[in-house]
């Protein structure tokens, strides 16, 4: 049963000097198609290049929240740089104030641009929060996410917060951290997730999930995802493939935006 990873950077250079032996392995690993997501816009045409020189991989536009020093991408920006048939969503966009500290006002001006950029592309928004997830369901809510939708990244908050997203017609995605030891809480989530509403991701280079924990990520392992996430349920991973693969095609539309 073929897998999606929802999520990645494998144009990040860990990823991106060995191209060919990640994307090698994503097929070994029954890891059909990859969403190479933006950060920044300076390395916007690096993830552009990715997912023009490979059928399966697509990508995004967007500048991550943790991203303080870069130009703001205008609503206008954004939404010309989405034309591209390849460019699946806006995002990753959201808030963080775990790793950035002061006023933030900034980053919850551009989030509300990300918003706007989506709703007049009508293309779904990748979400990052951490340490914000009441200011970021609030503006969500405020600038009306709920016409594109989405989904919530790396989600690692609580039930309360994956029912009031969902509310909004956003996905949960879940990345390596489900397989964690100590991931009580979020491994709780995946358990009450309706499967129609989840993805899963890698978020490479980043949190490798168990049994390759501290090594680097890579595309080929979201399927350790399904597997953590078929234990939890008590289903097949054949199953949550199948159904995450799915809603990654139904969100983000791929069907008609073929390989």
């Amino acid at each position: 049963m073929p897998f999606i990873d929802s999520h990645c950077h494998i144009n990040f250079p860990e990823l991106a000097n060995n191209i060919d032996e990640v994307l090698a392995r994503m097929k070994q690993n029954d890891v059909q198609s990859a969403l190479c997501v933006s950060v920044n816009l300076a390395d916007f045409p690096q993830v552009l290049a990715l997912a023009e020189r490979f059928e399966n991989i697509y990508a995004s536009v967007g500048v991550h929240p943790d991203y303080e020093h870069e130009t703001e991408p205008s609503v206008a920006d954004l939404v010309a740089l989405a034309q591209h048939k390849k460019i699946i969503a806006i995002g990753e966009t959201g808030l963080d104030y775990f790793r950035l500290t002061g006023n933030l006002e900034w980053q919850r001006t551009r989030f509300r641009n990300h918003i706007r950029a989506a709703r007049a592309c009508g293309k779904p928004l990748i979400i990052h929060t951490r340490s914000a997830a009441e200011d970021t369901l609030r503006i969500m809510r405020e600038e009306q996410a709920r016409e594109v939708g989405g989904v919530m990244h790396c989600f690692t908050e609580n039930w309360d917060i994956a029912q009031a997203a969902i509310a909004m017609g956003f996905y949960i995605s879940f990345s390596g951290i489900v397989t964690f030891r100590n991931a009580t809480q979020l491994k709780e989530v995946g358990q009450r997730v309706p499967l129609e509403r989840m993805l899963i991701e890698t978020d490479s280079p980043y949190l490798a999930p168990v049994p390759h924990r501290g090594k680097l990520n890579q595309p080929a392992f979201v399927k350790h995802v399904a597997e953590e996430i078929a234990l939890l349920r008590g289903i097949s991973v054949e199953e949550v493939g199948r159904a995450t693969s799915e809603n990654f095609a139904r969100l983000f539309n791929t069907a008609k935006n073929p390989q």
